[in-house]
């Protein structure tokens, strides 16, 4: 019996170690920006942006995307992304949930929060920034490149997927999962 308890704590740790999402460590930089942004619209007695999970994730492919490009004044307008569709699959985005976003990529040399900060208050982006339509943010870095991803509220703008709960987790950690639970049962009889 003592022996049954045992495997049954080790598959459960297995399951918690291995199997639960990991938390992610936040990049301060990105962190200090979105803050100094709500503070901004705040300002503007605009609602703060709350964090938004798949535009995150949209921003940081981008933003890996962007690693490579020269830092010049006009390279944040003249961004091309020839694979944007397969950046959204690849962040379970549904291509007809994106119409209402908004992905604003700026260009600052070490990222300086506050310089960075004033690209998306004082330019061109304030537009986007200062629309209370906008209620999620997501943020991804790569280098001198920050990328802000703006959603909505709405079912145009929301960046929801139809995401099963499979895919959520992986099918590779359901079948292992599967695996582990029977060899389990095999080992203790």
């Amino acid at each position: 019996m003592a022996s049954l308890k045992f495997n049954l704590v080790v598959f459960l740790l297995f399951h918690a170690v291995f199997l639960l999402p990991s938390p992610v460590l936040s990049d301060d930089k990105e962190d200090s920006v979105l803050q100094g942004i709500n503070s901004y619209r705040t300002s503007l007695k605009l609602p703060t942006l709350t964090k938004n999970d798949k535009a995150e994730c949209l921003a940081d492919e981008i933003a890996d995307k962007l690693e490579d490009q020269p830092c010049t004044t006009a390279g944040a307008n003249s961004v091309q992304l020839s694979n944007y569709p397969e950046l959204l699959s690849k962040c379970g985005i549904d291509v007809n949930n994106t119409r209402d976003g908004a992905v604003l990529p700026v260009c600052v040399p070490k990222l300086v929060p506050t310089l960075v900060l004033t690209n998306y208050t004082h330019s061109p982006y304030g537009k986007y920034v200062n629309d209370s339509r906008f209620t999620g943010a997501g943020l991804g870095s790569e280098d001198d490149w920050m990328v802000l991803v703006l959603s909505t509220n709405n079912p145009s703008g929301s960046f929801a997927g139809a995401n099963s709960l499979v895919s959520k987790i992986g099918l590779g950690h359901c079948l292992m999962s599967l695996l582990l639970g029977v060899m389990l049962v095999y080992i203790v009889y």
